[in-house]
């Protein structure tokens, strides 16, 4: 099983498809990530990341409801993740 999280990309660097790269917000904490798998992306839109790789695109919405699962499973675990900030926050 594996796990992709939500993200906003703020920028994006290059034109090849294969090297192109985006500067994405995860609430908070922004990585550089790979945007081999999804070419199309542009700031401000959201991506579905795992392991440095934008793997889908997604919207705001789809984010939001994500992040709100996220938020309830790590509260099962008794995790809190209430200082990670949600889409348009």
């Amino acid at each position: 099983m594996c796990l992709a999280i939500p993200g906003r990309i703020l920028s994006v660097c290059g034109d090849d498809p294969v090297v192109r790269t985006a500067r994405v917000d995860f609430g908070g904490v922004v990585k550089e990530i790979s945007l081999a798998y999804t070419p199309e992306a542009q700031p401000g839109q959201y991506v579905l990341a795992h392991v440095g790789f934008a793997m889908a695109l997604i919207d705001e919405d789809q984010a939001a409801e994500l992040l709100a699962t996220l938020r309830g499973l790590a509260a099962e675990a008794g995790i809190s993740l209430d200082a990670v900030p949600g889409p348009g926050a």
